[in-house]
C-alpha cells in the first residue's frame, strides 16, 4: 500500500515526546527538575491536525511536569507518561478511540517506539531516528526531532486526506473570533 494511501486513513496521530517533539536534550535543574525544549512549529502541526478533525495523543517513557502543561495547552486528547510497554497502551488508546490499527498514525526516534511503529497504519521517523525505525517507517521526515518533523508529518496526512481547506476554514473562523473580542 502507498504512503499516501495510509495516510488518507488516518483518525488519530500518536507522537514520542524525547527524540520527536524535542531534540532529545534534557537540562537538569538543581532540584532534579528536567527541562524539555519544544518546537513551535511542531505545536502549529498539532493545532492544524485537530483543526483538520483529526485527534492526537502522546505515548511517552518519561514523566514531566513540562510535557502536561505542553499537551494541554495543544489539547493532545491522550496523554501517557512513563510507560515502557507503548504497544500495549496503543491497544488501550484503540479500543478507548473505537479505531483500527490502519486510522493511526506514530512518528517516533528510538527503539522504544519500535514495536508501536510496526503495528501502526502510518509510521514515521524524524531524519535523525535510529536505522531500525526508519526500516520499518512509511514515511521519513527531512527534519530531525524537536525541529519541525512532526509539523511535517502532519502536513504529510492533510496532503494526503485533503484536509487544507477545512484547515483554511478554521483560521478563518478563528480571525473572526479573534476580532470580536
Amino acid at each position: 500500500m502507498k504512503d499516501k494511501e495510509r495516510a488518507r486513513k488516518i483518525k488519530m496521530i500518536i507522537m514520542d515526546v524525547d527524540g520527536t517533539l524535542t531534540d532529545g536534550s534534557l537540562l537538569l535543574l538543581p532540584d532534579g527538575e528536567e527541562l524539555k525544549a519544544y518546537n513551535v512549529r511542531d505545536g502549529t502541526g498539532v493545532l492544524l491536525a485537530r483543526m483538520a478533525g483529526l485527534k492526537t495523543g502522546i505515548i511517552t517513557g518519561k514523566i514531566s511536569t513540562s510535557l502536561k502543561k505542553r499537551a494541554e495547552k495543544l489539547k493532545i486528547m491522550e496523554l501517557y507518561e512513563g510507560v515502557l510497554d507503548k504497544k500495549k497502551v496503543l491497544l488501550e488508546i484503540l479500543e478507548k478511540n473505537e479505531l483500527q490499527p490502519e486510522e493511526v498514525a506514530y512518528i517516533g526516534d528510538d527503539l522504544g517506539d519500535l514495536e508501536v511503529i510496526k503495528f501502526v497504519g502510518l509510521a514515521g521517523a524524524v531524519a535523525d531516528a535510529h536505522p531500525e525505525i526508519k526500516k520499518h517507517s512509511h514515511f521519513i521526515c527531512g527534519n530531525p526531532g524537536g525541529r519541525g518533523a512532526v509539523r511535517e508529518f502532519i502536513e504529510f496526512i492533510l496532503d494526503a486526506q485533503n484536509r487544507w481547506p477545512t484547515v483554511e476554514a478554521s483560521l478563518k473562523d478563528f480571525v473572526k473570533l479573534k476580532e470580536k473580542i
